[in-house]
C-alpha cells in the first residue's frame, strides 16, 4: 500500500509504515487510541488480530476504530517438508487421531488464523481441539524455518508465505482452507472440502483508523483508499502475492468487521480456545 500511494502521490504526505509489537495487535490498538480523531493514523488488521486479542482477553478491540475498509482474502495453506510421511491431510488427521501428542502443528500467533483454522479442521474431523500442540512463530521466515528443519510436522499459513517453497519443490502443499479451487505453485490445490473437512475459511485483511473521526475525514480516507484500489499497481500486487480482492468501504466494511468479531468470539468458545 506504501509503495503504490506514494508512486501514484494519493497523499501530499510521505507514508511512514511502523510495526507496534505485542499482544497479537493490542499494544497497537492501545497506541491508536491515543490518536483518537486524528486521520493520518490508520492500521492493519485482519481475522488474526481478531483472534488474537481474544486468545489475549485484551482491553481493547476493534470496536475502538473507524473501520475504514477491507483489502484482501486469503486461502491458508497446510504445508509438510518435502520428505515428510504425510502425503494427504488425511494422513495427518489420522495420525492426531491416534496420537494428537504425534503431530505438531506450527504457523503465526498464538490464537490467530493459522491456528483457528488448524482447530477448525479438527473439530471437523472429530477430533479433539483440546489437545493440539501449536508453535507460533514470529514471522513467515522463522515458519518457513520451523517446518523445513522438521521442529514442527505441518505447517500452516497464507498460500503467500510458503508459495515459492511449494513452487520448488522444498515443500509439499496437503490443502488449502477455501472451498473454491485454484492452483498454488502452477498445480490444482486439493481442498479440506475436496478431503471430506466441512471448512471454507478465508485469512482477510483490514484497514482501520483511530476512533473519532469525523464523517468528513472518514470519507477523505475512505476515497484514497478508493483512488488505490483502482490503480493497476494494485491489482498487480493482488495477482503476485496471491490475494483475493475483497474489497468493502465505509458502513459494509464496519459491519462486516461487526460480524466476523462475533464470528470469532463465538469459534473461540466452540473451539476450547
Amino acid at each position: 500500500m506504501q509503495q503504490v500511494i506514494q508512486k501514484k502521490n494519493l497523499v501530499a504526505h510521505p507514508v511512514e509504515v511502523f510495526n507496534v509489537t505485542g499482544g497479537g495487535g493490542a499494544t497497537g490498538l492501545a497506541q491508536l487510541q491515543k490518536d483518537k480523531g486524528d486521520p493520518h493514523a490508520l492500521m492493519m488488521t485482519g481475522l488474526v488480530m481478531i483472534g488474537a486479542l481474544q486468545r489475549a482477553k485484551a482491553p481493547v478491540s476493534l470496536k475502538d476504530t473507524t473501520p475504514i475498509a477491507t483489502l484482501t482474502a486469503e486461502a491458508e495453506a497446510f504445508v509438510v517438508p518435502a520428505n515428510s510421511k504425510y502425503k494427504t491431510i488425511q494422513d495427518v488427521v489420522t495420525a492426531y487421531k491416534q496420537d494428537p501428542t504425534s503431530v505438531t502443528f506450527g504457523g503465526g500467533t498464538a490464537g490467530g488464523s493459522d491456528h483457528l483454522v488448524t482447530a477448525q479442521l479438527l473439530k471437523a474431523a472429530g477430533a479433539d481441539t483440546s489437545k493440539l500442540k501449536y508453535v507460533a512463530y514470529s514471522g513467515g521466515g522463522e515458519a518457513t524455518a520451523g517446518i523445513l528443519s522438521g521442529d514442527v510436522a505441518v505447517g500452516v499459513s497464507g498460500v503467500s508465505e510458503f508459495e515459492s517453497q511449494i513452487k520448488s519443490g522444498g515443500m509439499r502443499l496437503l490443502a488449502i482452507s477455501t472451498a473454491d479451487a485454484r492452483e498454488v505453485g502452477g498445480r490444482p490445490a486439493p481442498t479440506l472440502k475436496e478431503a471430506g473437512y466441512d471448512v471454507n475459511f478465508s485469512n482477510w485483511r483490514a484497514l482501520v483508523a483511530a476512533p473519532g473521526l469525523s464523517d468528513r475525514d472518514k470519507q477523505a480516507v475512505i476515497g484514497v483508499i478508493d483512488s488505490l484500489h483502482n490503480t493497476q499497481e494494485w491489482k498487480d500486487l493482488l495477482a503476485t502475492n496471491g490475494w483475493t480482492d475483497f474489497y468493502k468501504t465505509g458502513d459494509a466494511a464496519q459491519q462486516y468487521i461487526k460480524d466476523e468479531t462475533q464470528r470469532v468470539e463465538q469459534l473461540y468458545k466452540d473451539l476450547g480456545l
